[in-house]
């Protein structure tokens, strides 16, 4: 649980301190965004190389966004964006 926490709730609360938005990020609750990966952490493997970087990692089946699958059974889902960018407000 350590490692997901660093990976999700500690960033979006570091970021949450510049961009508002990240205060519904990294958590499981009503009214956050439904970003949600599901895994398996026994076979989570970066298929990735320094002369291959565009390759999808493995043991993913399944990624939602906004409450959309955007992985399912471990293939990209084509025609959905359902992302919505969290900007930090411009200082003056």
């Amino acid at each position: 649980m350590t490692a997901l926490r660093k990976m999700t709730l500690m960033p979006a609360q570091r970021l949450e301190k510049r961009a508002p938005a990240f205060k519904d990020k990294g958590r499981i609750r009503i009214g956050a965004d439904a970003d949600i990966t599901i895994f398996d952490p026994a076979r989570v493997i970066d298929k990735a190389t320094f002369d291959e970087p565009l390759q999808y990692s493995e043991g993913i089946p399944f990624v939602l966004v906004n409450g959309v699958v955007v992985v399912r059974d471990g293939q990209l889902v084509e025609g959905v964006r359902p992302g919505r960018a969290a900007r930090a407000p411009i200082a003056n």
